[in-house]
């Protein structure tokens, strides 16, 4: 800790001269001079005391410690104590020796007594120390003598010492001060993932070679794929070989199968054709040489003719309609579909952007999950399912719940706070919004909202980490989960949006919603901070500017509800998911305007169906986010029946090009979110059935 100290002075000093505040740095250059801390060095702190000692300034060896201890040891827990009154007690025995061998009078042993008689009077261990005055030789009494030697004064500064290092190594650190830590752990992570993406491309060509080596050539027999090239003399002597007679009679009745299987095709030999090489194949004589000869060369001569239209025979096959026909082609053709799907998730193909290197499952929830949201350092992830019960767990280097939050009232919205990371909000279907610290596991303050409008719909925190908005809404008639007989109250309930301040705890003020009060599903600020998108039941999307607290711009974006929403990556436009299946990009500088659409199934964009057993069916209106960008904001993640989809994002006459299907769910996934923190982004799709895949990408930068 004090060589990060002095470093970040220097760094300060350095600040100070580039910025031309010379007043500023006399005066941190004062204030070190003057640090009694000595920049948190252990060694400058022991020689501070020994030198008070030596000097005999009790006063000032008593503010020392005075100080020390309101700064430092006021700190520790009460168990640490006594282990500081010992510390204390010590040193204050340690000046009384020193007056003792040094002085060979009495004049500061009496003086020290004096000073500090009502402070030790009461104290038992200081009883036979008032004593120590009137000995006439105190080094050799044996109530004294250890005080006297030179392993006692040792073994005190040593424990000092290293009472003073664990406490500075214990005690939280500013952030400036790690930097050079970070520094270094960045390198370091940034020289792993290189090493890692290295043997990634080397496994990758390795299997790819692999794969080469093992397809399959089929080739004909020597015999048969030289026959073209045989001499008269070589089909001559052949021709008397009786292996290859047999051979050759099987080759023909091979031909025959494949001519009979093609037998609607055009150009087809004659039947009269098949039953003269049928017979003359069946009727193969070995045992006249002549008669074997002649034979030989009329199957030589028909064996011409059938090659020479097989090649015809083939293409015409291709575009045949005959149910068999189609039947023997589905095998290769499945084959060329897993080769081409295998080159584009293994990566082989340049085009393609991710490679999915990992999928992970998280199984502790039991029912379907609203909410799966990554925190703002990618190292946690918080989870919400329909009975109320949030996880909060890491997945870094290993899987992990750190603690699990089991709420009496059902819960509807989730949101991480910006800062600090640790603080979690939750609201409720009572009117009740939690500030929850995922570190500390237990709950700071519970803000009540309002009773006409208990549902806390949706919750997004400011980037500053200062407020937060919270839209409430009235009861209504169906609720997220239900069967599938029920029916949806399409006219949308009243509703608020108000703004809290997170270290006040209380309500800052209540946004106007024109043109009127209206349920709020989803809210999303920009990186700022400074504008706050919103969409609601009436299918409206408002975007307000936070630094005026008032409605900007208003349009009609969707028929029916907007169900998700949020900024693009250069924050030009906005991006919104609504219950009429579109996925719609809007221009912000141009109200109402659509600069892209593209329509999604609904699979996608909800209700979501789950068939259950007997016929039940379980249907769930969409909470949690819908889509989700990557870092440079080109590709999205959406949800789908079996797993979350990434498309690329083009333009609106191209339409939404399917670039990675995650897969791994055997339920609809209902909510996604996407972590690109590291190089490595980390895609979170969750479903119906309490199971969130967390699946590792590894991005392919051109």
């Amino acid at each position: 800790m004090a060589s990060a100290v002095e470093r970040t002075d220097d760094l300060v000093r350095e600040y100070l001269i580039y910025r031309g505040f010379t007043s500023t740095l006399k005066h941190l250059d004062s204030e070190i001079k003057a640090d009694k801390e000595k920049g948190f060095r252990v060694d400058k702190i022991i020689d501070q005391l020994q030198q008070l000692i030596q000097s005999f300034d009790l006063t000032g060896l008593k503010e020392y410690w005075a100080y020390l201890d309101r700064r430092l040891f006021s700190r520790l827990e009460d168990v640490y104590r006594p282990t500081v009154n010992k510390l204390r007690t010590s040193l204050y025995r340690f000046y009384l020796i020193h007056t003792v061998q040094v002085l060979q009078n009495t004049h500061k042993t009496q003086e020290f007594f004096l000073k500090q008689v009502l402070e030790l009077q009461a104290q038992p261990e200081w009883r036979d120390w008032f004593a120590l005055p009137f000995i006439p030789a105190p080094e050799q009494n044996p109530s004294f003598s250890p005080y006297f030697s030179r392993q006692w004064a040792d073994t005190f500064l040593v424990s000092l010492h290293n009472f003073l290092s664990v406490l500075f190594q214990s005690s939280p650190q500013p952030v400036l001060l790690s930097f050079d830590s970070e520094v270094q752990r960045i390198k370091t992570v940034q020289e792993e993932n290189e090493e890692l993406r290295q043997m990634l491309f080397a496994l990758q060509g390795e299997w790819r070679q692999k794969r080469d080596e093992e397809m399959v050539h089929h080739k004909l027999p020597p015999y048969v794929q030289h026959m073209d090239r045989l001499g008269d003399t070589e089909l001559k002597r052949l021709s008397l070989d009786p292996v290859f007679l047999c051979l050759s009679a099987n080759l023909m009745v091979f031909l025959s199968v494949i001519v009979f299987q093609s037998a609607k095709a055009k150009d087809l030999p004659s039947a009269k054709d098949l039953k003269m090489l049928t017979v003359s194949t069946a009727t193969v004589d070995l045992t006249t040489g002549h008669s074997r000869q002649r034979r030989q060369h009329d199957h030589e001569k028909e064996r011409k003719e059938l090659l020479s239209r097989l090649p015809q025979q083939s293409s015409e096959k291709k575009t045949d309609s005959d149910p068999d026909a189609q039947t023997e082609a589905l095998p290769d053709q499945t084959d060329s579909t897993n080769q081409t799907r295998v080159c584009e998730v293994g990566g082989a193909s340049v085009e393609q952007p991710f490679i999915k290197l990992s999928q992970e499952e998280y199984g502790e929830h039991h029912s379907s999950i609203m909410h799966c949201r990554v925190d703002c350092s990618g190292r946690r992830v918080a989870s919400l399912d329909v009975d109320g019960v949030v996880k909060v767990w890491a997945f870094n280097p290993i899987m992990q719940t750190k603690a699990t939050i089991m709420s009496k009232s059902p819960l509807l919205s989730l949101e991480w706070a910006a800062k600090p990371d640790r603080l979690l909000l939750l609201g409720s279907g009572v009117g009740t919004v939690k500030l929850y610290d995922t570190e500390a596991k237990k709950s700071l303050y519970e803000m009540s909202i309002d009773d006409v409008h208990p549902r806390i719909l949706s919750l997004a925190c400011s980037p500053s980490g200062t407020s937060f908005v919270c839209a409430a809404a009235a009861q209504a008639a169906h609720s997220g989960v239900a069967t599938e007989g029920d029916a949806r109250v399409s006219a949308p309930v009243s509703g608020q949006l108000l703004l809290w301040d997170t270290k006040t705890v209380k309500q800052q003020l209540q946004f106007a919603l024109e043109p009127g009060p209206v349920a709020i599903n989803c809210t999303a600020f920009n990186h700022n901070g400074n504008l706050l998108v919103t969409g609601a039941a009436d299918g409206m999307i408002r975007l307000f500017d936070m630094q005026r607290y008032e409605s900007a711009l208003s349009w009609k974006a969707h028929d029916g509800e907007v169900y998700s929403v949020e900024f693009s990556y250069d924050e030009n436009t906005v991006f919104s998911i609504g219950e009429d299946g579109k996925f719609v990009q809007w221009n912000i500088h141009r109200c109402g305007v659509k600069q892209s659409e593209y329509s999604l199934t609904q699979d996608a964009v909800g209700p979501f169906v789950l068939s259950g057993y007997s016929g039940y069916k379980q249907v769930q209106v969409p909470r949690g986010r819908l889509f989700a960008f990557d870092s440079e904001g080109q590709h999205v993640l959406t949800c789908s029946s079996s797993g979350g989809v990434i498309y690329r994002l083009n333009k609106a006459d191209a339409g939404l090009e399917s670039v990675l299907s995650l897969g791994g769910h055997k339920a609809p996934v209902v909510t996604v979110d996407w972590c690109s923190a590291m190089d490595c982004g980390t895609c979170l799709t969750a479903s119906m059935d309490g199971k969130i895949k967390l699946s590792t990408l590894l991005a392919q930068k051109p």
